[in-house]
């Protein structure tokens, strides 16, 4: 009790000094001076392989964290395209010493991290198993096991990813934007497909590694509770038999801004969003003069929640859900990206808004300016605290060519950039007057409002070949609405096998973020719905409708159907609602669009649209328009792999496509006319 009143008393005590003082809550702190830093400079040492090891001691904590980096230049992998990061998938595959399972097995008893990648490997441990971690590293890195098993087993993952991404609009994107950018038969520029995957070999990845995954320019950075003499002799010892190859990397492929800006659209039929980016090269090094403003400048534009890109695109004009700006000062690939994923039917919109922040970033205001400064240099000082930082300054320094006091004078460095210096840099960085604004896209929904923008438009496939423009389908007259249903319900059985079923239930499952997700749906007449969403044995969604009322319930809150929702359910309340179209006006039939691959008749009622295949009739898909978070999205959903039921063709693939995740559901079963009164309260 005492404590209590403690606690109120100094509540009020606060109170009363927030008044005397007429504190103002909304006001943004001002920023206090900028502090000295001391960053440690790394003891330093080569081996004769050519491995240069840095070695922080930091006994705050005892752990310790090892960060290897191979500084190389991209390099064309050709006709087995994506073979370098097939490597680096074996290397904890075991080692010539040790088997795959004793390799993983001594790895989780440690309690360690460790991981590889194409550029290298990191690991994270306690300081009293870091000299059998480092083992460990050393010896999947020195002595890698590659089977032809393994390789064909990491392919075949590869090319699910791959198919994965065929339909995704943001995939697409980063594939052929890059190739446009830099050329697609180029070492920047090339990508991988499912040919490329599938023509990689053993000795393709062997000679991947003993040309590449070298110690020639490779950086090993040791940050933690450890002692350099005894670091020294455990690296020497470890990593002496790692051999150097002295590749010769062949000269970087040149590539130049385009002279004037254009617009490149890769059509994407199933997308409901498109993805934009506004982007050119730079030369922008992390040593020149331009580096500190050129970054404050990106901060302001496109750095955050507050940044211009933000507030315009989503806070002013509700397009998107964020939009961004990325100014890299990569060794090998600088260049300039402004960024965001926008709603069909306002993509011209958004790409003229992006352009006139692009123009504007010139001039900044010293509040902005300040504000940036001080959102700069409280991230950097933060991240001073995680010891993979003070690994990555180490190899910065080194590889980038640094000032030996860079990263000391990086505070100050930020506190000298001038409004002036920010427009120097912009009008060297951004170049919105030699861009390539590129889209990937629904290209019969937005060609209209792009090629009234002024910019020429350019169109390309989705391997960055380039096409014509996407021909519109035209719909034969005598097609209609009744004709598209009665051709669908001819395909799945007839009205005599529909008119049977008065009840149907859906189970299904999914793989999300490595778990699997249990759904099922049932469905009555009447309008009637159940779903209920189950992961690890909990029900963690559940919607139901009973023809006139509902709920839907997650993680324990229940919410009520709201008025515009029952409304909405009303509407149409056959169990096969297509038979409830040629009932009401707002069905209306729409052109032809590729879903799913196929040529699909389009229907529109209401806040959803409708496919139907040309060639058989079944239904390929449907796209509901909703609401959420006070913006609109559309949630596209595609069926597949038809089988008959009790003399009714059903979907045994289902997939769904919310928030940039692709999520297929496989059906395991159908009940036909079990559902009960019951099932709906």
């Amino acid at each position: 009790m005492k404590k209590q009143l403690t606690y109120i008393a100094a509540s009020f005590l606060f109170a009363g000094m927030l008044s005397a003082q007429k504190i103002d809550l909304n006001a943004m702190p001002k920023p206090g001076p900028t502090p000295a830093i001391n960053i440690a400079k790394p003891k330093t040492f080569q081996l004769s392989n050519g491995l240069t090891v840095m070695v922080v001691e930091n006994n705050k904590l005892p752990r310790v964290n090892t960060t290897l980096s191979i500084d190389k230049p991209p390099y064309y992998e050709g006709n087995i395209s994506g073979v370098s990061e097939i490597m680096a998938s074996q290397l904890d595959n075991g080692t010539t010493n040790l088997s795959k399972d004793d390799f993983n097995k001594k790895v989780d008893f440690l309690g360690a991290n460790l991981s590889f990648n194409a550029d290298g490997a990191s690991s994270n441990s306690l300081s009293k198993y870091f000299p059998e971690v480092l083992g460990l590293m050393a010896d999947a890195i020195v002595n890698p096991k590659f089977s032809a098993k393994e390789i064909q087993d990491a392919k075949e993952r590869t090319i699910e990813g791959l198919k994965a991404d065929e339909k995704n609009a943001s995939s697409i994107a980063e594939k052929v934007s890059n190739a446009l950018m830099y050329g697609k038969n180029t070492s920047r520029g090339e990508f991988e497909t499912i040919e490329s995957i599938n023509k990689i070999q053993l000795a393709d990845v062997q000679n991947v590694y003993n040309k590449y995954y070298t110690p020639d320019n490779a950086y090993l950075v040791i940050v933690g509770d450890v002692k350099f003499d005894q670091v020294k002799s455990l690296v020497e010892k470890a990593f002496s038999g790692w051999k150097k190859s002295n590749t010769k990397f062949a000269p970087l492929e040149p590539a130049t801004n385009v002279a004037k800006t254009e617009i490149n659209v890769v059509d994407v039929p199933s997308a409901v969003q498109s993805v934009l980016s506004v982007s050119n090269l730079t030369t922008l090094k992390m040593k020149d003069t331009n580096y500190f403003p050129a970054t404050i400048a990106n901060y302001i534009l496109g750095g955050g929640g507050e940044a211009r890109l933000f507030m315009n695109l989503r806070e002013k004009n509700g397009f998107t859900y964020g939009a961004y700006s990325i100014m890299s000062a990569s060794k090998y690939s600088p260049e300039f990206s402004a960024e965001t994923s926008v709603r069909n039917e306002v993509t011209d919109k958004a790409i003229k808004e992006l352009i006139n922040e692009l123009n504007g970033i010139s001039t900044v205001k010293p509040e902005e300016l300040a504000n940036a400064k001080a959102k700069l240099k409280g991230s950097f000082i933060m991240s001073l605290e995680k010891p993979e930082t003070i690994a990555r300054f180490a190899v910065n320094q080194k590889v980038q060519d640094l000032p030996a006091d860079f990263y000391n004078n990086y505070l100050k460095s930020i506190d000298k950039v001038t409004a002036a210096d920010v427009s120097n840099a912009v009008k060297a960085t951004i170049l919105p007057n030699q861009s390539r604004i590129f889209v990937a896209g629904k290209a019969s929904d937005i060609s209209e409002g792009l090629e009234k923008l002024g910019y020429p438009v350019k169109y390309f496939d989705k391997e960055a070949n380039p096409v014509s423009k996407p021909a519109v389908q035209k719909v034969d007259a005598n097609v209609t609405v009744a004709s598209v249903v009665d051709k669908y319900i001819n395909a799945i059985g007839g009205k005599a096998n529909l008119a049977k079923i008065s009840s149907y239930t859906t189970n299904a499952s999914m793989s999300m973020q490595g778990q699997t997700i249990d759904l099922k749906m049932i469905k009555a007449q009447g309008g009637k719905e159940l779903t209920t969403v189950t992961a690890m044995g909990q029900v963690v969604q559940k919607q139901v409708f009973d023809g006139k009322t509902g709920y839907s319930m997650q993680m324990g809150q229940k919410v009520d159907i709201t008025p515009e929702e029952l409304a909405a359910k009303q509407k149409n309340t056959e169990l096969f609602e297509e038979l409830g179209f040629a009932k009401s006006a707002d069905y209306k039939l729409g052109g032809i669009e590729k879903i799913a691959g196929e040529d699909s008749y389009a229907i529109k009622g209401g806040d959803t649209t409708y496919y139907y295949s040309v060639a058989t009739g079944l239904k390929t898909g449907e796209t509901k328009k909703v609401k959420a978070q006070g913006q609109e999205m559309n949630i596209p959903t595609t069926f597949s792999n038809y089988k008959e039921v009790e003399g009714v063709k059903m979907p045994y693939t289902i997939s769904v496509s919310q928030m940039g995740m692709d999520m297929t559901m496989t059906v395991k079963s159908y009940e036909i006319n079990k559902a009960t009164d019951a099932d709906f309260k």
